[in-house]
């Protein structure tokens, strides 16, 4: 007597045996052992487990195995789908993955959980964007995630198994006829993250799957109303297709012309989405009944687009000839639409197998011109490294019928695969979900910075994923990152600010922070200098007793449009003091230089004084701060020394500096060996010189004449005349001392000058 339980146990064998089939189809005898070995291996954790949409873990795994199976990838892929739940439903059984399967496939299942991270990433953002005018907000981020999947992925192949798991539990979504506002959600994710990006890359068995399953959950009405209309004309349909097709095979044989016809189904909702973005009625798509014809070269197409229109009735306003005139991103193909006799019309498209490969896999593919508004050069760059990937997923059957060749394609795919990251950019993420592109190699510093100037100026910590580091640890793809700012104070109130330590490349990377820092440094140096000015300037009212002056006043007599001006010519020591004692005094020989272009211009950009490398060498240390002292102005070659400050770095005099020796004095553990290292060829440095001479016409213009003929840039100017004698004082930028020394020696042949020296 044969029990009850005997037909389940071969119905369950025979189960068993066709799910062994589908995922080990095409593999060669010892691949399909090792796939056969991971699904027993794995079978004794999944029981009584489910996954995290509710299906049991083991159909699961074999499902989403079978999927990549269809997509004929290689062993270790359909191994790494099988095996990625086990990090979640037995870590213990997950660690011992390398050492069965091999590192290859260990890689790959750690990939594949990281990148599902994402699904709870997309949820918080689809709640962020529900509010008002987040419309384009949301639709930038999605595109951020989009790329932020395929950074995250250091093998491509990862992808591949993150949209087959997505595919299988709308699946089973849809099965069981779940309709909650979970699998809404998870609809809306799939529609907005994962069908883009199958469809991007080509993997059109599954793009059409997601896009069709998802629009079930998000508009069951439209979904179901396109269904029944599709359902109504369905034998129809197939009925007047097959008949068109037989036609049409029938005529090109007999004309001699080699083809492939094959009808092109329409899904549920792409026709959605053509009725709603054209007004159309369902009966008046034309593609819903619909082939094409895949011929040897472009001659044939014309053949055959004339056997068609001999056939049936063109009708002209649907006629597009991309071949002749290929669409802007290269597609290439004879769109027609005919009508037979009874007035029925259907769409008919013509290409070669080189474009039907184009269009299918290459950059023509649809999204270009479907998704995407404009486009740009980051945008181009992008969509090329997609249009390559696309073409290493398209696994054609170009191999022998070997499985040697087989194999041997297979394996340089997979190397191709691993090696095809986007690894020019990095995406992180903000602890609240939103999506940040950085250049590789960023820092907390350069997220601080994207986030806000304010953000960046106060930031004081970070924690990457819940952990303290240190301000230059380089982030990597789809780490949260939370940046800890200075309390209490303000950064316009000098309480909070960057330190200069962050300008090194080891803190830094993204120029746009930099530009950000070092524009703090300048206004901050400007405000010092200002108030500097303001001090010299109130000493010098209280010290001549004229402490009611208009400041304006003062400064319009000096030759300055406003007092700030004035402030920052004195704190930056290019204004003379005395200048401003003799026009207090009103002393009428005190002669103001007016403002000329010919004699003072503005500085380099190759000068040290607007940020240029000086090109000071710190004896014994790497990457110290150094900056010239203005009291000296040293420039190359003198003998220089440096000084070590408090905040500001090293300070380099020259070696006879006065102040030094004085500052050495009090401090000699502070004083540093420095020597000139290489400069720029055209870095210019400041220095002052001093001239006296006998006053007289036209003085100061034979001077800057000799000034501008050495080719030495004057940027500040000072002269006084007391009792027929010229004081005068330039500020100059020189490549050199000698270039200096040799503009001396000339002045100190001009009429009426009494000395000439470097002050």
């Amino acid at each position: 007597m044969v029990s009850s339980a005997e037909p389940n146990s071969e119905q369950n064998s025979a189960q068993e045996r066709t799910f062994q089939t589908h995922i080990t189809a095409g593999l060669n005898p010892q691949d399909s052992a090792r796939v056969l070995d991971a699904l027993s291996y794995v079978t004794p954790f999944y029981v009584g487990h489910t996954v995290r949409g509710g299906q049991d873990a083991r159909i699961f795994s074999v499902a989403v195995a079978t999927s990549l199976a269809m997509l004929e990838s290689d062993a270790d892929t359909r191994i790494a789908g099988l095996l990625f739940e086990l990090m979640l439903l037995a870590p213990e059984a997950a660690e011992t993955i390398e050492d069965r399967y091999g590192k290859d496939t260990a890689e790959l299942v750690k990939g594949i959980r990281q990148i599902q991270r994402l699904h709870d990433l997309t949820f918080s953002q689809q709640d962020q964007a529900r509010g008002k005018n987040a419309a384009p907000q949301a639709a930038a981020q999605m595109e951020a995630l989009r790329k932020m999947l395929l950074a995250m992925a250091v093998d491509m192949r990862v992808v591949l198994v993150r949209l087959s798991a997505r595919v299988t539990t709308l699946r089973h979504f849809a099965e069981c006829r779940l309709e909650n506002e979970e699998t809404q959600q998870f609809a809306r994710e799939t529609l907005d993250l994962y069908a883009p990006l199958a469809n991007r890359l080509g993997i059109w068995q599954l793009k059409w799957e997601l896009e069709d399953l998802s629009f079930r959950f998000l508009d069951p009405v439209s979904y179901k109303r396109i269904a029944k209309m599709l359902e109504e004309k369905r034998i129809e349909r197939e009925s007047f297709v097959e008949q068109a097709i037989t036609r049409l095979t029938t005529e090109l044989m007999q004309a001699g012309i080699k083809a492939d016809v094959t009808g092109r189904p329409k899904h549920i909702y792409s026709i959605w989405n053509k009725m709603r973005g054209k007004v159309l009625d369902f009966n008046a798509l034309y593609d819903v009944r619909a082939f094409r014809v895949v011929v040897a070269d472009i001659k044939a197409c014309y053949t055959v687009l004339g056997l068609v229109h001999n056939l049936w009735t063109p009708i002209p306003a649907e006629f597009d000839d991309y071949i002749s005139r290929p669409k802007s991103n290269g597609y290439r193909s004879l769109h027609t639409v005919v009508q037979d006799d009874e007035g029925r019309a259907f769409e008919v498209q013509i290409r070669t197998t080189e474009m039907h490969h184009f269009a299918e896999y290459g950059v023509a593919a649809h999204w270009r011109y479907k998704e995407s508004g404009g486009s740009n050069f980051s945008a181009q760059k992008y969509d090329e490294k997609i249009a390559w990937l696309r073409q290493l997923l398209a696994w054609k059957n170009e191999v022998t019928d070997t499985v040697v060749g087989q194999d041997d394609l297979r394996r340089d795919r997979v190397e191709q695969l691993k090696a095809a990251t986007l690894d020019d950019r990095i995406y992180v993420l903000t602890p609240q979900a939103r999506v940040l592109e950085l250049p590789s190699g960023a820092t907390p510093i350069d997220f601080a910075y994207h986030l806000h100037s304010d953000v960046g100026h106060r930031c004081r910590g970070a924690k990457v994923d819940g952990i303290m580091v240190p301000l230059n640890t380089v982030l990597k793809n789809g780490q949260t990152v939370e940046v800890i700012t200075a309390k209490g104070g303000s950064v316009a109130a000098g309480l909070a600010g960057p330190s200069r330590d962050w300008l090194s490349p080891d803190y830094a990377v993204s120029p746009r922070t930099r530009a950000k820092i070092r524009s703090w440094f300048n206004a901050i140096e400007l405000e010092e200098t200002l108030s500097s000015g303001r001090a010299l300037i109130e000493k010098t009212l209280q010290r001549e007793g004229k402490t009611s002056v208009n400041l304006e006043e003062l400064a319009h007599k000096l030759g300055f449009p406003k007092s700030e001006d004035l402030f920052v010519a004195v704190g930056k020591e290019i204004f003379s003091l005395r200048q401003v004692e003799h026009v207090l005094r009103g002393e009428p020989e005190a002669a103001v230089l007016p403002d000329d272009d010919h004699v003072v211009r503005k500085s380099r950009t190759s000068s040290v004084e607007l940020g240029a490398k000086s090109g000071v060498l710190v004896v014994g240390t790497d990457g110290l701060l150094t900056q010239l002292a203005k009291c000296c102005k040293p420039a190359p070659p003198d003998e220089i020394v440096g000084f070590v400050t408090r905040g500001k770095g090293v300070s380099i005099h020259r070696a006879n500096c006065s102040n030094m020796r004085e500052m050495v004095a009090r401090s000699p553990e502070r004083m540093i060996q420095t020597a000139w290292g290489s400069q720029a060829p055209d870095t210019v440095y400041p220095v002052d010189i001093f001239v006296l001479a006998s006053d007289r016409q036209g003085l100061l213009r034979d001077i800057s004449e000799i000034l501008l003929r050495e080719k030495i840039n004057v940027i500040g100017v000072s002269t006084q005349s007391i009792k027929g004698q010229a004081r005068m004082g330039f500020t100059a930028e020189i490549g050199s001392t000698a270039q200096l020394n040799k503009a001396l020696q000339v002045i100190r042949e001009v009429d009426g000058v009494l000395e000439v020296r470097r002050a």
